[in-house]
């Protein structure tokens, strides 16, 4: 989920897994799978750079947690 601000300057929270495409016009306009839009003050490039950061975050809590078997023995 990426935080992105509306042309009113209220934010939102996004599911940036269901973004399908960002246009940068007077303001940047971001189309949704369900063809939903929302037109923010945020550019292209910071979006972009959210849903980086986003990911990455996810990445990382993914590589630290630890699965332990109490079935097998050491």
């Amino acid at each position: 989920m990426i935080k992105l601000n509306r042309l009113n300057g209220e934010s939102f929270v996004l599911n940036c897994k269901q973004i399908e495409y960002i246009e940068s016009m007077a303001d940047t306009k971001v189309t949704m799978m369900n063809k939903e839009f929302f037109l923010v003050t945020n550019t292209v490039d910071e979006i972009i750079d959210k849903i980086i950061e986003y990911n990455a975050k996810i990445y990382d809590m993914h590589n630290r947690i630890i699965v332990i078997d109490p079935q097998k023995s050491e």
